[in-house]
């Protein structure tokens, strides 16, 4: 396939954006290479500059669940759009998403909307701690909560460490107020809850982590989370960025039969357009202003183009159980496909899937937290996607993401994809 168009167009945005993108991960840093320039994309396909048609399997890194421009989602900001973009005031749109994001995820009585996955997990923590009244946090190595300051921490000597800043910026103050546990180990988190008595106000968690590839909770993990918190006083916040309203209709909450204290949305809840939410139980989100203490703001929070595209894409998903069923299947096949394929061709490999998440490892070895995920081959990783770049087959540009699937594909998609990861790993052995 033929990229010049994108080429040219990287080497100009350079010159105007930081790196050329907008958010790094699109900048192929991961891989090597000149990021894809999108001109449209349909259904479950990406037509880029230069007129190639892709298969896309990251859809918009998960909120295109039931496909690129979406006919129901479309009409929706269309007609919405004719009425004005922005009021700064209360619309009754915001209203029925409300009503129905509460209806759909169990255990929440309110919800607020705000712009985006990182604002939401950014209050939620907030609300925590004006909450519960305490100020440290315990989150996981390898989960990612966006780029507020609380979130960019890596482990220091050992889970039971204070953290330290990874990206210039965040000070020494913020990171001593961030713990680090390892994800699935309920020990490292115990430890810090034994270290830090009475000062942990919440501990935040993709329940399934979708930033080290797809990596499920063990058994008992997450159920082992929720006593700790409920003994030692503390919030567990569900940061369902990515798996509210994909994997259930009431998300990782339903698909495990827990609860968390606090809710965390963004991407399918906004429909492709920039929406963020978080949802509590009543007296927890009593405490938000205009009602309680805690301050939280945003212009352009409950957007009405925002509230439309979400109130028709969870509209959908509320109207078809069948939805999810398909998913779940699709995403199966294309995993024993994959299986087959890479065990025929001698290739070290592990796939992790849950639902319509799925990712791929280049190493045999289970992958069950940040450090197993960093153990995989990634000078392979980078053959991989390549390899399939050149089929016409578009998977996240870095070792570290999972696939989003779509219910868009279909079963000839499919069979062209196993295909191509056939000859694709013919090439890397």
């Amino acid at each position: 396939m033929n990229y010049q168009r994108s080429s040219q167009l990287f080497a100009e945005a350079e010159k105007v954006i930081p790196g050329g993108v907008n958010s790094p991960v699109r900048a192929f840093k991961g891989v090597g290479g000149t990021p894809i320039f999108v001109k449209k994309a349909k259904g479950a396909y990406l037509y880029d500059e230069d007129d190639n048609r892709l298969i896309d399997y990251i859809n918009s890194w998960g909120p295109m669940i039931l496909g690129h421009a979406y006919e129901p989602v479309i009409t929706a900001i269309t007609e919405r759009a004719k009425l004005g973009t922005s009021f700064g005031m209360p619309t009754e749109l915001e209203t029925k998403i409300a009503e129905l994001a509460i209806s759909m995820v169990p255990g929440i009585d309110k919800i607020r909307f705000v712009n985006s996955g990182t604002e939401a997990c950014m209050s939620a923590i907030r609300l925590a701690r004006g909450f519960t009244k305490k100020d440290k946090i315990i989150k996981f190595a390898g989960c990612y909560h966006g780029h507020s300051d609380s979130f960019l921490i890596q482990a220091g000597s050992g889970a039971s460490t204070f953290g330290i800043p990874n990206s210039p910026g965040v000070t020494q103050g913020t990171a001593k107020d961030t713990l680090l546990a390892t994800y699935n180990d309920l020990e490292s988190v115990k430890n810090l809850f034994s270290n830090n008595s009475n000062e942990i106000a919440a501990v935040i968690i993709e329940p399934v982590a979708g930033n080290m590839g797809c990596v499920p909770p063990k058994e008992g993990f997450l159920e082992g989370l929720k006593k700790l918190c409920s003994q030692n006083n503390a919030l567990l916040i569900f940061d369902e960025v990515m798996t509210g309203f994909r994997l259930a209709k009431g998300g990782a909450q339903e698909l495990y039969s827990i609860h968390a204290d606090i809710v965390c949305f963004g991407k399918v809840i906004g429909g492709g357009l920039p929406v963020g939410a978080f949802a509590a139980r009543n007296e927890i989100m009593n405490y938000l202003a205009p009602l309680g203490p805690v301050y939280q703001a945003g212009t352009l929070s409950g957007n009405p183009l925002a509230m439309a595209a979400g109130l028709a894409m969870l509209t959908s998903l509320n109207q078809d159980a069948s939805i999810f069923k398909r998913l779940e299947e699709k995403t199966a096949y294309l995993e024993k496909g994959m299986r087959e394929v890479l065990t025929k061709n001698n290739i070290d490999f592990t796939i992790n899937r849950i639902g319509s998440m799925i990712s791929v490892h280049f190493d045999a070895a289970p992958v069950i937290d940040f450090e197993s995920a960093k153990k995989g081959d990634n000078q392979l990783f980078k053959t991989f996607f390549h390899g399939l770049l050149k089929e016409g087959i578009y998977i996240a540009p870095s070792a570290y993401e999972t696939w989003f699937i779509t219910d868009a594909l279909t079963y000839e998609d499919l069979d062209f994809t196993i295909q191509a990861i056939n000859k694709v790993s013919l090439e890397m052995k």
